[in-house]
């Protein structure tokens, strides 16, 4: 096993194992410390149906079910990512961390390519270490005592899922979550602070108006996404990524008009941040 650095800011590409094989303890450690170090990590030519894909995601943690989208027939906890070729917007299109609205947000996320257009449909990530530790001291003493209030109905994430609400929403999803979290928060494992803030979820700081707290979001949304915070991965068939919820965001990129790209994804139960 050989882990590969794909940027400064972070982001791993993980060399000579096969996943579609039961891991052993150490293996999986091992994959932990690099994913812990690196944020997000990569894995090519993998085969991996949906039951090795289920088994391989247990090995990292608890799948749990997206709270929106039917899932994958048989398999309530892994979610089709899907962009058809008539179709404008992409799911999830924009700077977030996976359902941030939620009182007990996913630890990590894994997604594995399934099919992919010819060129595009590249995923950009962000380290949120950096994004906080880059601030001046005035601005973390700020932030450091401010709850965020995250939401499902922001208006822009809500257009990210249009298409696929139309033929795959699930009865029992709510209009709205709503779930309020620290603007900073102690990664329970590596004990850095992370900035969780995200353009997808945060709507305003708890005890402020909307108006009051634009400002600074704005200010945060693009500080966070600094090209120097950030990675880029091309994606192929049998492409596999997992990433840390907890300290990195992700984007997919929408440059691929009038071709199909299909991804499907498991996200793994974490804890409350604090």
């Amino acid at each position: 096993m050989e882990a590969r650095k794909l940027a400064g800011a972070l982001g791993a590409e993980i060399l000579g194992l096969d996943l579609s094989r039961g891991l052993d303890d150490a293996i999986v450690a091992a994959i932990r410390r690099v994913w812990l170090e690196h944020l997000v990590i990569f894995c090519r030519d993998q085969d991996l149906p949906p039951e090795r894909l289920l088994a391989l995601a247990r090995c990292f943690g608890q799948p749990v079910e997206y709270p929106f989208l039917q899932a994958l027939p048989g398999f309530p906890v892994i979610t089709p990512v899907v962009k058809l070729e008539h179709e404008r917007v992409n799911f999830g299109g924009l700077w977030h961390s996976d359902t941030a609205y939620l009182e007990f947000p996913p630890m990590g996320t894994m997604l594995i390519a399934r099919e992919v257009p010819d060129w595009g449909g590249d995923t950009l990530f962000a380290n949120m270490y950096l994004a906080y530790e880059t601030l001046s001291e005035g601005m973390k003493r700020l932030l450091d005592r401010l709850v965020a209030v995250n939401s499902s109905a922001k208006a822009d994430v809500t257009k990210t899922r249009e298409d696929r609400l139309r033929d795959g929403a699930r009865a029992d999803a709510k209009h709205e979550y709503t779930a309020l979290h620290p603007v900073v928060r102690t990664h329970p494992e590596t004990g850095r602070k992370a900035l969780y803030v995200n353009g997808g979820h945060t709507v305003r700081f708890d005890g402020m108006s909307e108006e009051e707290s634009a400002p600074i979001l704005a200010y945060l949304f693009d500080h966070q996404t600094r090209p120097e915070f950030t990675c880029r991965f091309q994606w192929r068939p049998g492409s596999l990524a997992l990433w840390d919820n907890r300290c990195a965001q992700h984007k997919p990129i929408n440059d691929y008009h009038g071709h199909r790209r299909v991804m499907n994804r498991v996200t793994l139960a974490g804890d409350r941040p604090r």
